[in-house]
This record gives C-alpha cells, structure tokens and sequence, in this order.
C-alpha cells in the first residue's frame, strides 16, 4: 500500500453505534447515554465537527451544549447514502452494501445513484442488505422529516415500518418530534433536517448563506431544547462532515486523459471514486492512478479496501459493488469526468466522502435527559 492510511482512536465512537446505545439507554444500560424515557436523534445533514467548531459564533446553544468529546467518526465513505444507512442500521457499508454514493450493479454496467436510484432507475430495494433497525429494535419508531422524502426507495430501505411524519417547516419539524417523544414513552423518534448539506454543497460552508442556516438550525435546537418534557433524551449528531472545493481545485479527467486508459466506468462522488476497470486492466489502472496521484490521494485497490477493514467486513455479494480502484482525496480537491455533458455537479462547491477528520468526525451533542 502505498500511503498509511488514518486510523479511528481506540475509543472512537462509531456512527453505527448512535441508535443501538439510545435504545439500551430507554432501558437504562447505555454505555454512551443516562437513561431516558424516550429518545430523539436529530442528524444535521453535512454539520461536521470542525464546521461546527469553526463557526461556534454562530451556533451558540449548539456549541455551548457540546464538549470537545462529544463526537462520533462517520463510517466510509463520508457520504448520505452509505451513512445515514450505517446509522439506521447499526451495520457497515460493507454489511449493507451502499458503497458510495453512486455505485455499479454487479454484473452490470449501470452505476446508480444510491440515495434515488431505488426511485429512478428500479434499483431493487434487496439492494440494501440490513434490516432497518426501526424494525429490528422491537420499540415505536418515528421519523419526522421533510415531506418530499415520504414513500421515497431511500426512505423504505433505511427506515423500514417507521411511521412518517412529513413537516417542511424545521420549527415546526422539531415541535412535532419532541410531541411524538413525549406522547410515546420507549419510542425513537428520528428528526432529519438537510438544510446545512444542501446550501453547503450549493455555495459552500465557508459562505455566508450556510452561516445564515446554521443560526436558523441553532434557533431551531433552541425550541427543540424548550419543547422536551422531563424524560426524553436528545442526541444530535450528522452523517459527514465538509470541505469546499472551489474551481481551481477540481480535477478535470478529459476524454485525452491518460489517467482513464482502462478505465470502463466511473462511480462514488468527487471526493471517493469508485473506478471499474476494464477486464484485465485492473493492476494497470492502480499503477497509473497511483503514479498520478498517489502524492495528493489515497489510491486503493479493491482487495485493499476488502483487507482495510474501512468499510467494515465486507460480505461477498457486496464486494464487486467497490471499483477495483477506489481514489480518496486527502488534499482540497475534487474528481470530475470532464467527458460527461452535465456540468451542473462541477458547480457545488461544498464536497464530502473521503477519510479526513474535517469529513468523518460528527457532533454527538446531549440534550435533554442525556444532557
């Protein structure tokens, strides 16, 4: 290998353990959490740590309920599809088998979009291997979410039987779970919101219109802290974390581009290729790719990954779902097949899915009960 790769602390809290401990905390035997009568997670989609921390004046509630221990590594790669279904589930990627955030069918050579390929492209909803643990932890499971994501395939392969509440308003939103919480003894309510990963990828978490909706997020925590009655424990926590990637740091990958030689198709996101090779072409497409760019990336092969333990044990009918070379950024930039007619994705400037901190380390802040 040709790069160490960074390693999780001993201790490290994992994403896939976050709803497992709330659980055993409603039955008061929870290594993470006191004991509650009911519980609320409330993932803030694409709020890393080091976001939140950097921009600690704006989210003052959140930050001044958060200790510097208050955090869980999000599982690889940093992306929604793989992560919000590792906390859903309490499994790995390699368990449920959402490798990336765009990712080939084996056998096939459709590479389909993890979080709407279930609705757009007939993506078998089997294709997610682990059972939600809404239906596997024996307890009333909620979520409360914005409406558009009702009866959606990524909503029935991470949720399961939950029951949906569809509230666009984020006030509005977070009243309603705290309501669910309080009339539910024993119950999960999971609150979404995906507010902060929309604008940070739309104008970057660095702009001043994500502080704006970081101060509305904070504002909303606040009326979710003032909405508990006595009991309910509050988690709030992310899926990833993010870094912006203006213009001059993208990385075109043009049609005349010796880096593709062998190359048969391109999945994952900008920040955590998955590159399928063409048959035979595999070693040779490691080594141009590591020569290449190997001094700003981590560059592994599959079995590599398999061996890394990065997406956990990976099951067998998952394996060929990773690219026999998979390209991990560790400088600020960001891949894009310059041959694709669609631009519209080299316009985001706010970027995820690879192993650094500012990526895989989340807020696991306490409120309420668990405070």
């Amino acid at each position: 290998m040709s790069l160490s790769l960074p390693a999780d602390p001993p201790h490290a809290r994992s994403l896939t353990r976050v709803v497992p401990e709330i659980s055993a905390a409603l039955d008061g035997r929870s290594d993470w959490f006191g004991p509650a009568r009911s519980a609320i997670v409330w993932v803030l989609d694409g709020l890393g740590a080091h976001n939140l921390a950097a921009r600690a004046g704006h989210a003052r509630f959140l930050a001044g309920a958060r200790s510097k221990k208050d955090a869980a590594r999000t599982v690889f790669p940093s992306t929604t599809a793989a992560a919000l279904t590792s906390l859903l589930t309490g499994t790995m990627p390699g368990q449920h088998g959402l490798v990336g955030y765009r990712v080939r069918v084996p056998g096939t050579d459709d590479v389909v979009n993890q979080l709407r390929g279930w609705d757009t492209d007939g993506l078998p909803l089997s294709f997610q291997r682990a059972t939600s643990l809404a239906d596997s932890l024996g307890r009333p499971f909620f979520t409360v979410s914005r409406t558009e994501y009702a009866g959606t395939g990524f909503t029935a392969v991470t949720l399961g039987g939950a029951a949906f509440h569809g509230v666009d308003d984020l006030t509005d939103r977070v009243r309603l779970a705290a309501d669910l919480a309080a009339r539910h003894p024993g119950s999960i309510v999971y609150l979404y919101a995906p507010d902060l990963d929309s604008i940070g990828h739309k104008r970057g978490w660095e702009s001043g219109d994500w502080i704006s909706v970081l101060e509305s997020v904070d504002a909303a925590a606040r009326t979710l802290a003032a909405s508990l009655a006595p009991g309910i424990g509050v988690v709030v926590t992310s899926d990833h974390g993010m870094v912006d990637v203006p213009r001059h740091r993208h990385v075109l990958l043009g049609e005349s581009d010796a880096r593709l030689a062998g190359v048969r198709l391109i999945g994952g996101e900008p920040r955590m290729l998955h590159l399928y090779a063409e048959p035979g072409e595999e070693a040779a497409v490691l080594a141009r790719w590591r020569e290449a760019e190997g001094s700003r990336s981590w560059v592994l092969s599959r079995a590599e990954i398999v061996a890394s333990g990065l997406m956990g044990v990976i099951d067998p009918s998952v394996i060929e779902r990773i690219g026999d070379v998979v390209v991990a950024p560790r400088a600020g930039i960001a891949y894009y097949d310059d041959r694709l007619a669609d631009k519209a994705p080299q316009r985001m400037v706010g970027q995820h899915g690879s192993l650094t901190d500012e990526e895989r380390i989340v807020p696991l802040i306490r409120l309420g009960a668990f405070a």
